[in-house]
Parts: C-alpha cells; sequence; structure tokens
C-alpha cells in the first residue's frame, strides 16, 4: 500500500501548486492526483479489455478456433465494453481534467463529486462485467449493442446506467473549473481547453442517449412496460454507441494539439480555424451515427441522404482542418527552429525514439489513412451496403479505436509517467518500441479484417465465419488466407499491448524517480518556447501540402475503389 501511495506524492508548494518542469504549468496537488486515479483504471481496463482480446482474436481464426460460439460471444462482449467503453471514457476524464484545471492552472473543484464520479463508475464497470460473466439461460451475452429484444439480465442495463451517471458526475468538476474560469477572466479559453470543453458536450449528448436507451429496454425486461420498439431502442442507443466514438475523436484531437506542442515543439497556425473546426463537430459529428441504421427498413430514403451526405459533410469539413492544421503546426514550429530542411526534413528530425512523439503521430496518420477514410467511405448510403454487418466495419473501429484513439492515449499515458508520476521508463528501448510494434501489428490486422469483409462478405456478428455459417451452403474459403495472416499480426498486436502495460506499470514500480527540475526528455530541442525565427504566416508549409495531396489522393482511390466494388459480387464459394 506504501508503493501505491507513493505515486500520489509530489513535492508541492505550501499553496498545493507546483511549476511542471515539462509544460510550465502550475499544477496543483488535486489535478494530479485525480488525472492519476482515472488513468491508472483506465489501464487497468485496458488490460481486462486485452486479454479477452486474444481468445476472440483466436476464436476468429478458425485455424486456432478456441472458443464455442456460446463462450465466444460473452468474452466478445466483454471486450468490447471494457476497451470500447471504460479504457476510453476513464481516459477521457483524465482528459479533461488535464485540458480544464491542469492548463488553466486551477484546483480541480468538487473534488467530492469526483470521487463520487470514480466510485460510481468503478462500481458500473464491475457491474456489467458480472452480469456479462456470470449470464445464464434464458439470458444472453449482450455485445456492445445489447439489441432488444435479445434477452438481456436487467444487471446489465442497470450497471450500465450506473457507469453512464458516474461519467456525468465526474465531468462536473471540470465543467465547474471552465464555468469559473470564463467568469474570472476576460481571456477566451487556450485551444486545449476549448477542445476539452467540445468534448464535454459531446459526452453529455451521448451520455444522455445512452442513458434513455438502457432505461428503455430495462423497463421491459422487469416488466414495467410489456414490450419495446426495436427500432426506437436502435436509434436511441446509437446516440451513446457511435456518441463514445465522437467523444473518442474529440478528446484524441485534443491530445494531439497538447502533445504535438509540449514534445513536437508544435505552433497552432489559426486558433480561429481549429476552434471553428470543433465548433462544426458540435453540430455535425453525431450524425455520423446515422451508418448504422442505414439499412433499417424504418428510416426514409431522405433521411439516410441528409444524415450521411450533406450534413455529414459538416464533420468531415473540420476533420480535414485538424488533419491540416496540426501537421502545420508541426512543420511551422520545427522550420522556425531550424530544424530540419527540404521538403520533410523537419518531419524525418522529430523525435522518433521518444515514445510519446511516436505514439501522437501514429495515431494521426493510422487514424486519418485507416479509420477517417473507411469512416467516410462506409458512410455513404450506396457504399455502406458492401460494408455493414461484415468484418470491414469491425475494421473501421478497429483503425478509430484500437489505433487512433489508443495509440494517442498510449503516448499520455507514456507522458503523464515521467510529468505527473515524475518516473523514468524501466526501459526505454522497450518504451521506443511500443508505438512501432502496437502500430504496425494492429495496421496489418485491421486490414485484413476490411479485406475480408469487403472483397468477401466475411460475417462479423457469426464466431464461426470462414468454414462455415451454421444453417448456409455458404463458404468463405477463399479469404482463408487473409485470415492467416490476421491470426498471426493480430497476437502481435496484443503482444504489443502487454508491452504497452508492462512497460507503464514496471516504470511506476521500478522506474527511478526524476529529480525536481528535469524534464525526462519530454521537451523538443531549444525547448518549449523556442520560438524564435520567422513570423508563423511567413513559414513554407510545403510539406504538410504535399502529405495533404498524398492523402486527399488515397482518400479518392479508396472512394473510387469501394464504388467499384459496389458493382461485383463477392466471392462467395469461390
Amino acid at each position: 500500500m506504501s508503493a501505491i501511495a507513493s505515486l500520489f506524492r509530489n513535492d508541492y508548494g505550501s499553496d498545493g501548486f507546483r511549476t511542471c518542469s515539462v509544460t510550465g504549468l502550475d499544477i496543483h496537488r488535486s489535478v494530479e492526483n485525480y488525472v492519476k486515479l482515472f488513468g491508472l483504471t483506465a489501464v487497468i481496463a485496458l488490460a481486462v479489455g486485452g486479454s479477452f482480446a486474444f481468445s476472440v482474436a483466436m476464436t476468429r481464426w478458425e485455424f486456432v478456433g478456441l472458443l464455442d460460439p456460446s463462450s465466444y460471444y460473452t468474452h466478445l462482449s466483454i471486450h468490447a465494453w471494457n476497451l470500447l467503453i471504460f479504457w476510453m471514457v476513464f481516459m477521457e476524464i483524465a482528459v479533461l481534467y488535464v485540458g480544464g484545471p491542469m492548463v488553466l492552472g486551477r484546483k480541480l473543484p468538487l473534488r467530492r463529486l469526483a470521487t463520487l464520479g470514480w466510485v460510481t463508475m468503478v462500481a458500473g464497470a464491475i457491474g456489467v462485467n458480472a452480469s456479462i460473466w456470470l449470464a445464464e439461460a434464458p439470458n444472453e451475452a449482450p455485445l456492445l449493442t445489447a439489441y432488444v429484444p435479445l434477452p438481456v439480465t436487467p444487471w446489465f442495463y442497470g450497471t450500465a446506467i450506473l457507469f453512464l451517471l458516474g461519467a456525468t458526475i465526474a465531468a462536473v468538476p471540470f465543467f465547474a473549473t471552465i464555468w469559473t474560469a470564463t467568469r474570472d477572466s476576460s481571456r477566451t479559453l487556450p485551444l486545449v481547453a476549448f477542445g476539452a470543453f467540445v468534448t464535454g458536450i459531446i459526452a453529455v449528448e451521448a451520455i444522455l442517449g445512452g442513458i434513455a436507451a438502457f432505461a428503455y429496454a430495462l423497463a421491459w425486461r422487469i416488466d414495467l412496460i410489456a414490450s419495446v420498439d426495436p427500432g426506437i431502442y436502435r436509434q436511441l442507443y446509437w446516440i451513446v454507441g457511435h456518441g463514445t466514438q465522437q467523444i473518442n475523436l474529440l478528446a484524441m484531437i485534443t491530445v494531439w494539439y497538447f502533445l504535438t506542442h509540449v514534445v513536437g515543439g508544435a505552433v497552432v497556425i489559426s486558433e480561429k480555424v481549429s476552434r471553428t473546426a470543433f465548433i462544426l463537430y458540435l453540430f455535425f459529428i453525431n450524425l455520423g451515427a446515422a451508418h448504422h441504421l442505414l439499412v433499417d427498413p424504418g428510416m426514409s430514403a431522405g433521411w439516410r441522404i441528409w444524415n450521411t451526405s450533406y450534413a455529414f459533410y459538416g464533420a468531415a469539413f473540420a476533420s480535414m482542418i485538424h488533419a491540416f492544421a496540426i501537421p502545420a503546426g508541426i512543420e511551422a514550429g520545427r522550420r522556425r527552429r531550424g530544424q530540419g530542411g527540404g521538403l520533410f526534413g523537419w518531419l524525418t528530425s522529430a523525435p522518433w525514439r521518444n515514445p510519446v512523439f511516436a505514439s501522437t503521430i501514429f495515431s494521426i496518420i493510422l487514424f486519418g489513412f485507416l479509420g477517417g477514410i473507411t469512416g467516410v467511405v462506409m458512410g455513404q448510403v450506396q457504399v455502406n451496403m458492401t460494408w455493414h454487418n461484415t468484418l470491414a466495419t469491425v475494421g473501421h473501429f478497429h483503425a478509430t479505436v484500437a489505433l487512433g484513439t489508443t495509440l494517442a492515449f498510449f503516448g499520455l499515458v507514456l507522458f503523464v509517467i515521467k510529468t505527473m508520476f515524475r518516473r523514468d521508463y524501466v526501459s526505454d528501448t522497450l518504451a521506443s518500441a511500443i508505438p512501432y510494434a502496437y502500430g504496425a501489428a494492429m495496421s496489418v490486422a485491421t486490414l485484413m479484417l476490411m479485406y475480408a469483409g469487403i472483397l468477401y462478405g466475411v460475417p462479423r456478428r457469426t464466431a464461426e465465419a470462414v468454414r462455415n455459417i451454421p444453417g448456409s451452403e455458404f463458404s468463405f474459403s477463399a479469404a482463408i488466407p487473409i485470415f492467416m495472416i490476421f491470426g498471426v499480426f493480430a497476437l502481435l498486436a496484443i503482444l504489443s499491448g502487454v508491452l504497452f502495460v508492462g512497460v507503464s506499470v514496471g516504470s511506476l514500480l521500478f522506474g527511478g524517480r526524476l529529480p525536481a527540475g528535469d524534464d525526462g526528455g519530454m521537451l523538443p530541442e531549444g525547448g518549449l518556447h523556442a520560438d524564435g525565427g520567422e513570423p508563423i504566416h511567413a513559414v513554407e508549409l510545403r510539406g504538410t501540402f504535399a502529405l495533404c495531396l498524398i492523402f486527399l489522393g488515397v482518400f479518392a482511390a479508396v472512394y473510387v475503389l469501394n464504388w467499384y466494388l459496389l458493382t461485383q459480387l463477392w466471392a462467395i464459394g469461390a
């Protein structure tokens, strides 16, 4: 217990503040301790969900065929809830506390509410896991969606609501910080705090939708109402089902701005433009949930076209802004420091051995090329028919969550280990290997899922996919080579996740204590504020323009290819 308690100790002044040797921010003890608390809990959820990733992947890879279908769905449900919900949301509360009171240099208000929120979230997470693991007939494992009229234990709905309520409570101190900061000062919020604020608003929208959906189903399961309308439930559910990914997206982008500045020396090209992109998300990003309902007969053609075309373009435009602004900020910041010439010298000379920087940049690249492009493509009404209910959808959300957001959060955790826990990595070599190993392995596994779904129509809602589907004469044997590659790289991705957890926990327990004033190798060359040189708008951004052209070329190629594939028949039975 003393070792755990020591993790929450730092040298603070009489007012409870200390100056961070990396960011230069004045950080209060209360903020630091709660960021640590939520971050540690998130890593535990990651470890739980990751352990079930092994059994899920080894079942999907029918060369191994680890579990029978009934056990598979139990493992899949626990895997999904811990990695898509608990790991993410606990980290996102930590991101709110970093983006709010830490960046603003304030105490965390309403600390009892923060504690109550954490306790409630933990109780809800344990309850959801227990209700899934202990489910017995006639109840079924709920999967992530828990679609009605699938019989799911009322305890699942009740504890899921409890978790969502806990997250709401935990967010209140953040909103209180923003409220007092804006009342006490006429200055606008810093960009990171503004991004965190928009993240919090999107989170409230998602949570309200989740509470409405699960309360509706709970009322049915405890016989308060005789039946539920599956169409209404699905529409309510996807407010949180896809809304949680929108929280992930905004939290991830906020982390991108923060970490690229602190460890990469990036500057903000235009705060007004970046803020406008965040505001566009407020109005348009949740419309992306519509692509889960495109095959539902209850939705009119007009509704589908409006949500997945004209309205959704507002969110896509916002993402394009960030996709340019963040690398442009890195290029401008490094060129102003004289770090790297030529077209890409500013990028090749960057601190790639720093795992925080590498995790952040790989998150940006892999999310954009694998998650962002596929999200827009599969959101089109017609193309969605070749993606929906196939493993291509699973590949898409692994590209967004398992690659984009998780890699960004890996970087944040590794940053917090040095700056808040004040511990050195137990092994610099192993820490530096994490983003490379995980990013490469998960990218290949994700691509194989997309290929299996798009090219062969392999379904995503059956435990057995390649050898046989019960009650069907279809054969997907042509996809066996794809699954052989998937199985190997899924194992490597899981081992890379184990490496991250091992390095993180090992560093906290056995890493050397960093002395006061030591930046732990986190600062960019020349320090955080070594701006110097020509004004931002005079810096040439030809490297970023070249990268954007490459991105647009890949986007166009993938878009056209998917429209071509729409005209082809899947090779079922080949």
